[in-house]
């Protein structure tokens, strides 16, 4: 592990300096990659980041700007941190180095004894390389770690468990809509680890295919093939990612990315032939050919009902094993074929959806209660039903029921399973979350409140989302925030005065809960993928 700049200032031959932080002293944790003893006033653009820069400071001049523009050349080149020996050019520095490397946040350290820079290069220099080798034996061992688990075709419950063992720290599988997939959670508590997940989750935006969040301690990675990404890996980690740990992730990622390929080539021509018909009947697209091509599948189209279900996975920390969407689309198989209901059964992302054929004497509540009962028993899931159709021809309707159903649901619902008459106002928002005039509707609502959190830094929405979705009350609210209630009320009345607004008027929080849930809801869909269906069965 390469050192950081708290490690090389504890060496011998930089403590003997008597060193003196005077900015960047949270970026002391940084790993450093080199050094450079440079008196070079245009290094920057030398530089290829995570470097500590030596200097006696006789190459600046007086110019107050001069040593602006050179603080912010290095801090644009990504420098870990400056040290500057004092005595040939400064007996203390100068404020204007020291605000202009605390403005840019960059480590200043001044050395009050004169050392030899060589010294320094020699001894840290060493301590570097010996770390370089060491990156490189564990990122040897890491492919060949991961390398034999593609030649064994290992499930992702033993991918994510090879990550955790060698990082020694939780890892998180999750799909592009925030939803957990699988996790190992290296001997913590996983209600813990799991615990408001979707939130967390939404409030991280990725702008490349691996980043770090610091103020999470989140390592991610894109999961997927470019072009049909489907999930993100995320390693939550104690301390600053080195090398090992982005090699890692990335390994890991591709092994998952392999066995989702590997598990839609094993389903060979039955499974392309259900992905195209469930595919054709959520888009519509119903012709003779096409009812003949389900009846050919084993789904009866004369003289029947229709109806889809759609299933995700409900995390305990109870769980005895990680349950993949191809599992859960196996146990949906199998409990079809048991209970002898025809159903075309796909996977989408993070959900199973399937659409049965039932006879005019099997009710469609007998149907999802059994189907219901059975799957509970080899999994814990929501199960969201679709309204009930007797056409071919409107099969569209009950697929696309049942996803939006199951997206508007809350997750830990106790009930069997769920229709659009259980998800109440909840259910509504979702089917017109993408209608321009309900977004036109939020940001007058919320607007003033986004850009005050934005600017300042400050968490006052999730304030308002837990005051009004609380049904106890300002006191309810308080103990749930971990808040007095000064504080609380203090809060809201600063909610009050950006958005202009009197929280105790009922059509007010009316229009405010409405305005959050459409925004949550506007979230969770703009994660979301537009992949078609992979049929299981």
């Amino acid at each position: 592990m390469l050192p950081t700049v708290r490690q090389i200032l504890a060496m011998p031959v930089l403590a003997t300096a008597d060193p003196e932080v005077l900015a960047g002293e949270d970026q002391l944790d940084r790993p450093v990659r080199w050094l450079h003893p440079a008196e070079v006033a245009d290094i920057g653009h030398l530089l290829r980041g995570d470097e500590i820069v030596l200097m006696t400071g006789v190459i600046l001049g007086d110019d107050a700007e001069g040593i602006r523009d050179y603080v912010r050349s290095l801090a644009h080149a990504g420098a870990a941190g400056l040290v500057v020996e004092l005595g040939r050019r400064w007996a203390s520095l100068p404020d204007a180095l020291v605000s202009a490397c605390q403005r840019e946040d960059l480590v200043l350290i001044a050395l009050h004894r004169e050392v030899r820079f060589a010294a320094i290069v020699e001894e840290v220099g060493a301590r570097i390389l010996e770390a370089e080798v060491e990156n490189l034996r564990a990122s040897e061992y890491i492919h060949e770690t991961f390398t034999r688990l593609d030649v064994e075709a290992a499930r992702p419950e033993d991918i994510l468990a090879a990550v955790a063992r060698i990082a020694s720290v939780p890892v998180v599988l999750e799909s592009s809509r925030g939803q957990v997939i699988g996790y190992d959670t290296a001997g913590r508590s996983a209600s813990a680890l799991l615990a408001d997940w979707g939130r967390r989750s939404r409030a991280i935006v990725l702008s490349g295919r691996t980043g770090y969040d610091r103020r999470t301690g989140w390592l991610m990675t894109v999961v997927g093939s470019r072009g049909d990404d489907w999930g993100r890996l995320v390693l939550l980690t104690d301390r600053l990612p080195n090398r090992r740990d982005y090699v890692l992730i990335e390994r890991a990622a591709a092994a998952l990315a392999l066995h989702q390929m590997r598990a839609r080539a094993r389903d060979g021509a039955e499974r392309n032939t259900h992905t195209a018909l469930l595919a054709e009947l959520r888009a519509g697209r119903i012709s003779d050919e096409l009812a003949v091509r389900c009846e050919a599948a084993h789904l009866p189209v004369r003289s029947r009902s229709f109806v889809a279900v759609a299933l995700r996975r409900r995390l305990t920390a109870q769980d005895e094993r990680h349950w993949s969407l191809t599992d859960l689309g196996a146990v949906l198989v199998k409990t079809s074929r048991s209970l002898r209901i025809p159903m075309l059964v796909g996977l989408d992302t993070d959900h199973v959806i399937a659409l049965a054929s039932l006879p005019a004497d099997l009710s469609p509540d007998a149907m999802t209660a059994s189907l219901a009962q059975e799957v509970r028993r080899a999994a814990s899931v929501t199960i969201a039903r679709g309204e009930v159709v007797d056409r071919l021809e409107d099969t569209f309707r009950t697929l696309l029921d049942a996803r939006h159903i199951l997206d508007a649901a809350e997750a830990d619902d106790p009930r069997p399973w769920i229709t659009l008459a259980d998800v109440h106002l909840r259910g509504l928002v979702h089917l017109l979350r993408d209608d321009e005039r309900l977004r036109l509707f939020v940001r007058r609502e919320l607007g003033p409140l986004q850009e005050y959190d934005a600017q300042r830094g400050t968490s006052l929405m999730s304030l308002l989302k837990v005051f009004l979705e609380e049904p106890g009350g300002k006191a309810a609210a308080a103990k749930r925030l971990l808040l007095s209630r000064p504080v609380l009320y203090e809060r809201l009345a600063k909610i009050e005065s950006i958005l202009g607004v009197d929280l105790e008027d009922p059509h007010i929080r009316t229009s405010l809960h409405v305005a959050v849930l459409a925004r949550s809801l506007a979230d969770d869909a703009h994660r979301a993928p537009g992949g078609a269906v992979d049929s299981v069965a």
